[in-house]
């Protein structure tokens, strides 16, 4: 049957983003997170697509290692039967094994005794014209897991949860209207009795939220904006009560011009963050709309914002806004790293984070004062620095976007130094070890007027390599950071962007995929390549890992696209086009072509 959406009592105005919601079925089920915690503690399972609530991304695993990483041969490989982007990573819980695609967004079970049988497989009927509203390629970053249920998103702005034994759809939300240009490719994201998820479309003027869903019943619980009033935004009495240099109240609303809020973006389409002893969760807001800044003056919160909220309420804890009137499309959404590391003596709850404005930042995630804002490469020049008093950027105006003003040489590029890709933690040795960009770009602004469901971006970009690589041709690298100081470690160049993350195991090596089509092993130590393979087509997702039988397996999707690839996958030629895409990487095609599956590989 069809219900409306509820209001959650009167703190919710649906606004643009008002949807229906679908409940197919409801199924009785143990204590929420009673299966997904046993998995998260069963070493060699993988049922989170960032590795556990720290959003760590590493394993324990280590019958791979330095010595032996060269003898490693692909195991298997099983195709999705889809040819766009496949970002994010399989699930394996128990001995099955979960694979997602990206449009038409299928799912296939595999039980790893047989992996040449497809125990089930879930293929959704979508409208084929919500194409036409996806950003950047029509990806998806992957399945979540959840008492007994695999929960998944699909582009049409539908979230599920599947029964993980039989494949039988027990509920389906509608929560993105595809109609305003709202969809989704977010992951989501499932602790306790929970399902976190948010739309994409920033790009649109879609207002951004963050949307909390009952695991049983898929009832929504709580929605959360990022622009507003205090009450949609559920920022409560002691929101940034420990930093109200931060900003704190009415905000959402002062900082924008008129009624701009509305179509004002700040979605959030990245990776979730918790810690269960705090009952916080993390995560960023995206960019604000359009991305012609003279059109929307003020500080624009609560977009690229870093939040803090209360799993069970949504209450907002604390926000710091890394960007304020972001200028160069540096949606905020990165990954949230979590970890307990002693600063100045006393071990402190903290939280990294590498934006796409190029700063590495650790906050106290309890409180959220900044420790540290360190640039990841001295490329970047739209800002100075970050001024760790106040927590505000200082600017370089040569390098901004205004309309009297042709930006050139800009770094970051609108891409970011830092993507969508899920980095790994070495808790031993306290080193994040993080796929970058090295891009950067001219900026021309234009005006132009707000149309629901048509893109409201305002700027014509190109875009070409960062000054830094050894050739002055490179687009990626892989570092090696020390969290707390952010000094570098390390670093391994790419001819292009680092775009899937990496993963750490702790036989001492850091996994990650490449767009011209290579998995790669180094050595955690020094960066040194010590094993790479070919796959059929370029990976823009991070590798995971697990173990079977007393044997070490590591899984790679391939399938070249996103931002990335959409010259590529979209056969496009102007360099302008994919929003300064297609000229920076117009050479990626004479290195992979399109595909989508997976590979996994063992000794």
């Amino acid at each position: 049957m069809k219900q409306h959406l509820p209001k959650v009592g009167s703190r919710v105005a649906l606004g643009a983003l008002a949807s229906s919601l679908v409940m197919l079925a409801t199924v009785n089920v143990a204590h929420a997170d009673a299966l997904l915690d046993k998995a998260l503690n069963t070493e060699g399972s993988w049922p989170v697509q960032t590795g556990g609530y720290y959003s760590q991304h590493n394993s324990p695993l280590a019958q791979i290692n330095k010595s032996n990483v060269k003898n490693v041969k692909a195991a298997w490989t099983f195709s999705t039967g889809v040819l766009n982007g496949h970002e994010g990573a399989p699930l394996v819980v128990g001995d099955m094994m979960y694979i997602h695609s990206a449009f038409p967004n299928n799912t296939y079970a595999i039980n790893l005794n047989d992996p040449g049988t497809i125990v089930w497989q879930h293929k959704p009927k979508q409208d084929a014209s919500v194409k036409a509203v996806a950003c950047c390629d029509v990806v998806n970053r992957g399945l979540a897991y959840g008492d007994g249920q695999v929960i998944k998103s699909q582009l049409n702005g539908h979230l599920l949860a599947l029964d993980a034994k039989t494949g039988k759809v027990n509920w389906e939300m509608e929560v993105c209207d595809p109609k305003v240009g709202s969809t989704i490719t977010q992951a989501p994201f499932v602790a306790k009795n929970t399902v976190l998820i948010g739309c994409s479309g920033a790009e649109l003027g879609v207002r951004g939220a963050v949307n909390a869903f009952d695991l049983k019943t898929g009832e929504l619980k709580w929605r959360a904006y990022a622009t507003g009033s205090d009450e949609s935004m559920r920022i409560g009495k002691d929101f940034n009560k420990d930093n109200p240099h931060y900003g704190q109240f009415g905000l959402g609303t002062k900082t924008w011009e008129g009624d701009a809020w509305k179509i004002g973006g700040g979605t959030n389409w990245g990776w979730y963050a918790y810690d269960p002893k705090l009952n916080l969760f993390y995560y960023g807001s995206g960019n604000p709309a359009p991305w012609n800044e003279t059109m929307r003056p003020g500080d624009n919160k609560w977009t690229m914002t870093i939040w803090a909220r209360d799993l069970d309420t949504g209450e907002a804890k604390w926000g710091y806004q890394k960007t304020p009137h972001d200028e160069w499309d540096f949606a905020g959404v990165n990954q949230m790293v979590l970890t307990d590391q002693p600063v100045n003596g006393k071990t402190t709850p903290l939280l990294s984070h590498i934006d796409r404005n190029g700063i590495m930042y650790t906050l106290n995630r309890e409180t959220g004062t900044l420790i540290q804002a360190a640039k990841v490469d001295p490329a970047v020049n739209v800002f100075k620095k970050v001024d760790l008093v106040t927590g505000t950027p200082v600017r370089d105006p040569e390098f901004s976007t205004r309309m009297d003003h042709k930006g050139t040489n800009i770094c970051p590029s609108a891409m970011g130094f830092h993507n969508q890709g899920v980095d790994s933690y070495d808790p031993e040795s306290r080193t994040l070890y993080a796929g970058l960009n090295h891009i950067c770009m001219d900026w021309e602004p234009f005006m132009l007027p707000y149309r629901a469901g048509q893109f409201f971006v305002g700027a014509t970009l190109a875009m070409y390599p960062g000054p830094n690589g050894p050739t002055k041709k490179e687009m990626g690298q892989i570092r090696a950071f020390d969290t707390v100081t952010g000094k570098e470690k390390w670093t391994k160049w790419e001819k292009f962007a680092a775009w899937g993350g990496t993963l750490y195991t702790k036989g001492g090596l850091v996994w990650y995929n490449t767009l011209d089509g290579y998995t790669k092993a180094l050595d955690k130590d020094n960066g040194k390549e010590l094993w790479k393979f070919k796959m059929p087509s370029g990976g823009i997702g991070s590798p995971m890992t697990y173990t079977f039988k007393g044997k070490q397996y590591v899984g790679s999707m391939y399938g070249v696209g996103g931002w990335p690839g959409v010259g590529l996958v979209f056969d496009l030629t102007d360099p302008s086009a994919g929003l300064g895409a297609v000229g920076a990487f117009k050479e990626l095609q004479n290195h992979t072509q399109m595909g989508g599956g997976l590979v996994v590989y063992s000794l």
